[in-house]
Order: C-alpha cells, then sequence, then structure tokens
C-alpha cells in the first residue's frame, strides 16, 4: 500500500512544481512611479536623438555585442519613431522637436502624390504603403498638438485623402497602392495598418471637427469591432490591436455602439493576459525553457498603448468604467517591467558604445528603433494615467 501511495504524492508533487513553473508561474512587476515612468521615456528619447543620422533618418538597428549599425530599414517604424516623440513633446517636452522634425523633413522628401491626395513612399523600393501614410499623418497631428502649428494642415488633409483611397466600402483599408498601375493592390491587407489609418482618421475629427472625418472611422471601427478577425483570419482573436485601442479611445467621446464596448472589453482581457504572461517570465535559462523568451520592448510597448486606449476610451464611457482598476494595475505593471530592462547609462558605461545603449532596451543583443518608440510611448502613457492627467 505504501508504494501506490507514494507513487501518488510523488506525482501530484511533480504536478504541482510543473503548474507553478508553467501555468501558475507568480508574477513580478517591478514598482514605478509616474514620474520615474516620465524619467524612463525621455531616456529612450535620448536614445532616438543620440542615434539620428544628418538626413533625419535613425538608427534602424544596433548590435551591442558586434557594436555596428545593422543594415536595412522600414519607413513605417520611421514614422512610428517620429509620431512618439512628437507625443512627447504634446506633452509638455518641447526638447525633442528639433529631432522629429528632422524625421518629419526625411519623410516630407519622400511623398508620393496622386490627383488630390498624398501617402508616404518608401525611398529603398518605391512602395506606398498604408501605414507609413497612416503615421505619418498620426506625426503630424501629435505635432499640431503639441505646437498649435497649421503649417501642415493642407498636408495632413492630403495625407488623409490618401488613406480614404484604400478605405473598402465596408469600412477595411487594403495596404498598398500600386504607382504603376495607378490603383490599389487588389486582395493585400495588413493586420498593423487598418488600426493605425483608423486612429488617424480620429484624430483627424478632433483637429477638423466638421469635416466628416468621423464618417470613414466609425466605419472602420464597425470593421474592427465586428468582422476585422474572421474576415482576416486572424490567430487568438481579438487580435491586440493598440492601434484600435487608441482610435477608439478618441472615440469613445463619440459615442460607441454595444458591439464596440463588447470588443473592447475582449480586447482589454487580450492585453491583460499578454501582461499576466509576461510578468512571470524571467532571464534565466528555466524561465526560457517553460515561459519563452522576454518580449521584446517593441511588443510589450504595444500592450502599455492599447492598455492607455482602453483606459482613456473607459474614463469617456461608464459602460467601460469597471474595467479601469483592472487597466491600471496591468499598464503599472508593464512600465515597470519596462523601466526595469532598459539599460540605464550606468550600466552602458560599459558597453563598447555607450550613445548606442543608453536608453534602449535588446533582446538577443539586438535593439531595433522602434523598441524604443513603443516602449516611449508606453512609458509616457503609463506617467501621464498613473498621475490623474489626460494623455495628448
Amino acid at each position: 500500500m505504501k508504494r501506490p501511495l507514494l507513487l501518488t504524492v510523488a506525482a501530484w508533487a511533480i504536478g504541482a512544481v510543473a503548474l507553478r513553473i508553467t501555468l501558475l508561474a507568480p508574477q513580478h512587476c517591478p514598482a514605478v512611479t509616474p514620474s520615474e515612468a516620465f524619467d524612463a521615456a525621455r531616456l529612450a528619447a535620448a536614445w532616438i536623438e543620440a542615434n539620428q543620422y544628418p538626413d533625419g533618418s535613425y538608427v534602424y538597428e544596433y548590435s551591442i555585442e558586434r557594436d555596428i549599425d545593422l543594415p536595412g530599414y522600414n519607413v513605417v517604424r520611421h514614422a512610428g519613431v517620429t509620431m512618439a516623440l512628437y507625443q512627447l513633446a504634446a506633452a509638455g517636452d518641447p526638447s525633442v522637436l528639433p529631432t522629429a522634425d528632422r524625421g518629419l523633413d526625411w519623410m516630407s522628401r519622400n511623398l508620393y502624390r496622386h490627383a488630390d491626395w498624398a501617402a508616404l513612399r518608401d525611398p529603398g523600393n518605391g512602395s506606398v504603403r498604408l501605414g507609413a501614410t497612416a503615421l505619418m499623418l498620426a506625426s503630424l497631428l501629435q505635432r499640431r498638438i503639441a505646437t498649435e502649428d497649421p503649417r501642415y494642415d493642407g498636408l495632413m488633409r492630403e495625407l488623409a485623402r490618401g488613406m480614404l483611397v484604400l478605405q473598402l466600402p465596408d469600412g477595411a483599408f487594403l495596404n498598398r497602392w500600386d504607382p504603376v498601375a495607378l490603383q490599389p493592390v487588389p486582395g493585400e491587407r495588413s493586420k498593423y495598418a487598418t488600426g493605425e489609418a483608423f486612429w488617424a482618421l480620429t484624430l483627424m475629427h478632433r483637429i477638423f471637427p466638421g469635416e466628416g472625418w468621423d464618417a470613414p472611422a466609425r466605419r472602420t471601427a464597425r470593421y474592427l469591432a465586428d468582422d476585422r478577425d474572421r474576415v482576416e483570419n486572424l490567430q487568438y482573436p481579438p487580435w491586440a490591436d493598440q492601434w484600435a485601442a487608441y482610435g477608439f479611445g478618441e472615440m469613445a467621446s463619440w459615442g460607441l455602439t454595444e458591439s464596440d464596448v463588447r470588443y473592447l472589453e475582449a480586447l482589454a482581457a487580450r492585453f491583460g493576459l499578454l501582461v499576466r504572461t509576461e510578468s512571470a517570465r524571467r532571464d534565466t535559462v528555466l524561465s526560457r525553457l517553460f515561459r519563452g523568451r522576454q518580449a521584446r520592448a517593441a511588443g510589450m510597448g504595444t500592450w502599455g498603448e492599447g492598455l492607455a486606449g482602453l483606459r482613456q476610451a473607459a474614463d469617456a464611457d461608464p459602460r467601460l468604467a469597471h474595467l479601469r482598476p483592472a487597466i491600471d494595475e496591468r499598464l503599472a505593471c508593464v512600465a515597470g517591467m519596462l523601466r526595469d530592462r532598459q539599460v540605464s547609462g550606468t550600466r552602458a558605461a560599459a558597453a563598447p558604445s555607450p550613445v548606442r545603449a543608453t536608453g534602449a532596451w535588446f533582446t538577443e543583443g539586438v535593439t531595433r528603433m522602434d523598441d524604443q518608440q513603443h516602449a516611449l510611448s508606453a512609458l509616457l502613457l503609463a506617467s501621464l494615467i498613473l498621475s490623474g492627467k489626460d494623455p495628448p
């Protein structure tokens, strides 16, 4: 009798250990104050400032072990980095405006124009993609919020019209314009660009109310809430789309449908699960074996941005108010993890090139400019929300 009993107890003990290592792993959410989160965001911006080339482009990837800038570039990420800098300026730090304006000048030199609209073109391959145009427009809108400077108002309208050339009747967007055939590329969509365009349209309505930008934004909102995951066959619905959360956060004050509310509740659960899973990971061999590698800062930053957009929606719509405590908890957790994993000036002193390391986040020895972009935005928004201030 003793042997079977011992085997049973051993099996239960092994099972308990396995659960503890995997599904029931303890969370680790480092404490962070709003001011500490803002300082970390500012340090990320300092990395971008220090790693901008004279032509206005940014260091795309850097290997700390090899101490070299890696080849390649991404025009969508360029627009996103510039947008994050303008977000910081809109939140009260105008010191980043010269760097952001140089990034904007780079985009302005690479415009594609057709009929009465404009788009951002990739100078490397000539492609004209929705996401690049949408984030350039978001950059200009954040600049407008930060400075109240109307000099780019005409260009913003051109870019917005360029996005609408790619919008379908159901609110979905195609991903790319063919400059040879002079028509959208049929059937090609992007799981990122639709949300980016949606957010840009909602900001257009804020800056230019009465011009009708809310109508196409509402069409896209309905598509995102009701159809996108199914039509585009996205895995693990709802797709963890921080751009959609930004847009719904902006749109919530206009009035949300019941379908929108259900979608945002599901999106909050999705971001919450991602943060909970990441908070159990450690930078150890055992943790990597059972829980996977720690997420890169670009990914973690998108969760923080998404939670911030959902918090804005929850502030505006009473039907989402019950989400606020959980959102705040997860947002603080993201900010704490990002702050702890960022390379400080002290740690960077031992690096081959401290200016390439200070303020950055590295994954397997490499940082990419969107690591700083998304982490900057997440930390900035967390610092504002957790201190009771409104995002820009």
